[in-house]
Order: C-alpha cells, then sequence, then structure tokens
C-alpha cells in the first residue's frame, strides 16, 4: 500500500536563499535527527542539483543498524522544485517532490513524499506501529531547525 505524507512550511528567506539551501545534498544531514547518523557519502564539492544526479547516504533509521540509501533526482524546475526518487534504501518505492513558491512572507516550502514500505501486509502493519510516528517525528525535527535557520533572515531577491 502507498502513503502520502504532505508537508508545508513557510520560510522567512528569499527564494534563491531557500532553492540553495534545499538543493544540496550537503545540508541535508543538518535538518535530519541527530539519532539517524544521516552522512552524505556523494561526493559533492559544489555539484549543481540536475536531473541524472545520484545521491548516496547512510542513515540508521532503526535501532542503530545502519543503512545504505541512494536517490536519483528525476525532475528539477530550478528555483521551483525537484524529485528525488530511491533507487536503493529501506522503502518499497519513495518519491520525494519538493516545492517552492514565493509568497510576501518569503517561500512556502512543500514535500510530498509517496512511500510504500516492503513486505506487504507486514510492512503495512510495521507503518502503522513505527515508520509513520517515525516519518513525523523527523518532518518535526525538519520543520523546527528550518525555524530556527529562516526566521530572522530578511526576505529581498
Amino acid at each position: 500500500m502507498k502513503y502520502t505524507l504532505y508537508r508545508e512550511q513557510e520560510l522567512g528567506c528569499s527564494l534563491t536563499t531557500a532553492w540553495s539551501f534545499f538543493s544540496c545534498a550537503a545540508n541535508l544531514a543538518s535538518i535530519t535527527p541527530p539519532e539517524m547518523k544521516f552522512k552524505v557519502l556523494s561526493t559533492l564539492a559544489d555539484d549543481v542539483i540536475h536531473e541524472g544526479m545520484i545521491l548516496d547516504y547512510a542513515v540508521s533509521p532503526l535501532l542503530g543498524i545502519p543503512l545504505q540509501w541512494q536517490t536519483l533526482i528525476t525532475q528539477v524546475d530550478v528555483l521551483k522544485s525537484f524529485t528525488d526518487y530511491q533507487v536503493k534504501g529501506p522503502y518499497r518505492y519513495w518519491n520525494h517532490f519538493h516545492e517552492f513558491v514565493e509568497t510576501d512572507k518569503g517561500v512556502l516550502m512543500s514535500d510530498t513524499v509517496v512511500y510504500e514500505l516492503p513486505f506487504g501486509f507486514i510492512g503495512n502493519w510495521v507503518h502503522s506501529l513505527y515508520v509513520q510516528r517515525k516519518l513525523n517525528c523527523i518532518f518535526d525535527y525538519r520543520s523546527a531547525i528550518l525555524r530556527g535557520l529562516f526566521r530572522q533572515e530578511e526576505v529581498s531577491n
């Protein structure tokens, strides 16, 4: 069964600032809960996000057990949106669409994640017992960090 997680957040920054932050994979670790031990394994330097870009990570989502995660950037519309798709990782299916819309207050950032767990009905059971709550906690943490990062920045283009 596929599930959808949707979140949106107003960021008090310019569209350029939001895009620069979120389109840089190196920043992902800073908005992921520390207990997940998230680490970007890809050598990125100053790579600009682009369709076809492959990103490798290590993450420990459950009981400190490290997992490899690989995503492919399948869509980029500069300053508007991008999509990362799990090629290898813990999910049967993971497609994460990031969207950025300029507003009077800054930028409305939204995340739409469509995902499916492996193992059929067992995966659905694990989702209801653990995964759904864990994903909400991860995005709650991210939201709190982003409020701190972007709350005092003035909007200017």
